[in-house]
Order: C-alpha cells, then structure tokens, then sequence
C-alpha cells in the first residue's frame, strides 16, 4: 500500500485517511471519486520545497483534476496553474487562482479564450505555434495589451512513455520544432503587442526515469545560451511536468530528486525556474469506489460486473491502463481471476483484466490511483450521470460535487417544433 498514501487496510477494511470508505459509499452512493486532503498537501509540498532557495514557481497541471475544491486547495499552497482552455482558467479563478501564477498551454487557443487570458492578467502564454504568434499579437492589440509569450520548443527527446502521451517527438503536434525555434523567436520579436519572457519544453506524461527530463533539460540550455548570445532576456524556463506515479510497480524518482535533477542540467543560471506537475500531485490521492453489481461465471472467462464504467475512468479503454483494484473489506473468500467491466455497451468497457479476488455480490471495489485523468475525462456515454467526489479531511468528509442527476444531462436539449 505505499503507493497509495493516506489509503491503508485497518482490520480488513479500506481506509481513506481515518474514514472508512464503505462509509463514504453508503452515505454517497457508488461510484463516487474520493480523494485525500494529506496526500494532495503533501504531494504539492514536496516539490515545492524540493527548490529549496532557488526562484521557482509549481504550476499545477489543471486538467489532471479540475475539481474546484482540489484547486482552491493548491492556491491557498500557492500553487501556480498550467491551463489548456478558457474553460479551465475561468475554474482556476472561480477557485481563487493568482492569475499572475497561471500560464496558458495548448495548440489550439481560440481568440475568446486568448482575450479572457489577457483580461484575467496571467503570467505567460506558452505560444505552440508561428500562427498562434499571429492571431496573439492581433488579439492584444485590439485590447492595448501587451501578451507575454514563451515558445513551447520540441526537443524531440523520446520520453518512452505510451504514444498518446508522448509529446516531445518531431512528430507530435505540439510546441514548435526545435531547430526552428530561434527563428520564431526573431519572428516573435517584430510583434508590437508580444513581449517575449520565457522559454518552454514538455516532452509527456507518466514518464518514471530521469533520463528523459535531462536530456530535455540539456537541449533547452543550449538554446537558451544561443537566444541569450542573440539579445534574447529570457526570464524563465518552464521545464513542463510528466513525473509518473505508480500504478503496478513502477519506481518514478521522488519530487525531491527530479527537482534536482532539473536544477542541475539547468546550472546555476538566474532564469526563474516553472514545472508543471499534474498526475504527480493528484493521482495516487484519490480512488473510485464502486460496487459488484453481478457476478457472472462463462465456461471461458469469471466476469464482475461493477457500476462504474469507462465513461467514469477511461484511461483502460484509452490506454489500455491498469489501476490496482483492492476489496473494500476483505471477505477472505475463495479468489477466482475476474474481469473488471462496467455496464456500458462496448467490449472495450473494463477497468481490469485478470484481477485475482474474492467477490460476491454487492461487494466494493476500490479503483486506486484514481486521482488523476479521472473524473476530468469523464463522460455521459449512455446517458450515465457523472460520479458524486468526495474530499477526506482526516475523520471529515465534504462532497465537493454532487453526483449528477437525469434532469440536469437533458437540460439543455429541445424537442423540435
């Protein structure tokens, strides 16, 4: 169980800090995320402190977990925020965000959004591409705004990590190439309304070796030299996030370490330094809960029917991802090797293979390492109401979102004349 901090067994049963979790499914219903207050705070501690004197800034990656209550819990840390939306800064301002800690990634900025951004007053754009340039530039001088700009550079530094998110390759659709980024930053230079600031790299996610960050790490110096030796005043670099956690045995690096590591390629430079922690703050704190709704027994396979489905954790049908699956109160009955599948109509619909467990009927189930790309990538496939959340706080327990209701997914929608 240490993977999992503020999740152990005590007397068979499943705890999340000092609440039982069968608790939180009788009062909430199943499934229903939950996450852990301590481990959210410890987690974010970690890498902050892991900078010891030098200037820094931990930017939440805000579409691992966009849960208002998880996010006005990182600000009030004084935690930063990475954005990909005009969706996810309007939350990180509802939840008290500092927008002058906020910096806006992604490939696709819409005007709109790049106005709300500008209006908001946040402290970098992460610019993807020499079009982006273009439509910033006129965007701010239509509001007599000055945008600070940071080229996101593809390093193109094989994180070996799953090819959906692997985004450091020459190949994938983000940032700008490499061995064009100083001439984008002379381009990005005779635009009135851009003020160049920074310089940034993200080569993916759930990445569990250093190699990778270093390498990045060493190909972004060199270009920060050459832009200085150009004139360039270069203010920060952010060096991205992707730090993995554990899901089935993996042994990614302690914050502390990776910090460290990251420092140490960079060198003793003044630039303020900017990661973007996402998964590595969230994903092992939180689980899903879920009941056997059915036990079905084939001459070929043992299949656990549960409640929850792909559309509340898609990450195994997208990723083929494994998240442990602990009993809630150990039964110590005889264990059979069950599939893990969820009501939705679709074969792809699973959260485990081959999990070796005692199971009856009406038995819960904790989805662990749940945290992260969760209820953020939820959906309503097969008009299914998205799960309750829930926040341990010691022996406390707050909903921080109702589960959804029938009347609310058919709300919107209007019946032709």
């Amino acid at each position: 169980m240490s993977g999992f901090p503020s999740f152990d067994y005590r007397n068979g049963r499943l705890y999340g800090e000092s609440v039982q979790l069968d608790r939180i499914a009788r009062e909430f219903g199943t499934p229903c995320y939950v996450y852990s207050r301590a481990a959210l705070v410890a987690a974010y501690r970690e890498f902050d402190a892991a900078f010891g004197g030098r200037d820094h800034l931990v930017c939440y990656a805000v579409k691992a977990n966009s849960n208002l209550a998880i996010l006005n819990l990182l600000a009030r840390l004084g935690s930063g925020f990475d954005i990909v939306s005009g969706g996810e800064l309007q939350r990180v301002l509802k939840a008290g965000g500092d927008p002058q800690k906020v910096v806006f990634s992604g490939v696709g900025k819409q005007p709109d959004e790049m106005r709300a951004a500008l209006a908001a007053g946040i402290f970098c754009f992460n610019v993807e591409s020499e079009a982006e340039l273009a439509v910033l530039d006129r965007v701010a001088g239509e509001l007599n705004k000055i945008a600070p700009v940071s080229l996101r550079v593809n390093p193109d530094v094989d994180a070996k990590t799953h090819p959906y998110i692997s985004t450091g390759l020459k190949e994938n659709k983000f940032g700008v190439p490499f061995e064009e980024a100083e001439k984008l930053y002379a381009s990005a230079r005779e635009f009135a309304n851009l003020r160049i600031s920074g310089l940034d790299c993200h080569i993916g996610s759930q990445l569990t070796k250093l190699g990778p960050f270093v390498e990045a790490c060493g190909k972004i110096l060199g270009l920060l030299i050459r832009l200085e030796t150009l004139g360039f005043t270069i203010d920060h670099l952010d060096l991205g996030g992707g730090l993995g956690i554990r899901y089935l045995g993996e042994n990614p690096p302690a914050a502390k370490d990776y910090v460290t590591a990251l420092c140490a390629a960079i060198g003793p430079r003044n630039q303020r330094i900017l990661i973007e922690p996402g998964r590595a703050l969230v994903g092992n704190a939180g689980v899903l809960l879920t009941r056997v709704e059915y036990l079905k027994h084939t001459p070929h396979r043992d299949f656990a029917i549960v409640d929850a489905a792909m559309n509340d954790l898609m990450r195994p049908a997208l990723y083929d991802a494994y998240h442990e699956i602990l009993p809630v109160i150990a039964n110590g009955g005889d264990e059979k090797i069950y599939q893990i599948v969820g009501p939705v109509c679709e074969t792809g619909d699973f959260l485990g293979h081959d999990r070796k467990l005692a199971l009856s009927q009406g038995d819960l189930l904790a989805i662990m390492s749940a945290g992260a790309y969760g209820m953020s990538m939820s959906s309503n496939y097969n008009t299914r109401p998205r799960a309750a959340e829930v926040m341990v706080d010691g022996d406390h327990v707050h909903l921080i979102r109702q589960r959804e209701s029938l009347e609310q997914l058919l709300a919107g929608e209007k019946m032709l004349p």
